[in-house]
């Protein structure tokens, strides 16, 4: 979609959502479950991402789950970006519209006092 918009996992040293699930449910070989757990030690965020998903029952449909609280939150992001620009269109109009108005005053004031000092 954007590049502003990419999964917030991809440039840290955390394991990727794909790897926290495998390691929830017990999918990852003893090297790769031994490198997940040496980062939940030192990694806050991590651990109670992990935390969080163990609690879930149904963990096969947890991919499901983050794929539709991924898109809702990219949704609403571009919607925040494009209400966003709205508003500077409208204020960069409004700055036009008054500085052309400004400058008919003057042009009017200045043929009037032109016209009246003769």
């Amino acid at each position: 979609m954007n590049e502003h918009f990419n999964d917030i996992f991809v440039t840290t040293g955390c394991p990727s959502q794909q790897q926290l699930l495998d390691y929830v449910q017990g999918k990852l070989t003893a090297e790769e479950q031994h490198e997940v757990e040496i980062h939940l030690a030192d990694c806050e965020l991590c651990s109670e991402a992990l935390e969080g998903l163990t609690a879930i029952k149904e963990k096969e449909k947890i991919p499901g789950w983050i794929h539709e609280m991924k898109w809702d939150l990219l949704k609403k992001l571009h919607k925040r970006n494009r209400s966003r620009r709205k508003t500077e269109t409208y204020l960069y109009l409004t700055i036009i519209i008054l500085s052309m108005l400004f400058l008919l005053l003057a042009l009017f004031w200045a043929y009037h006092f032109s016209i009246h000092h003769k």
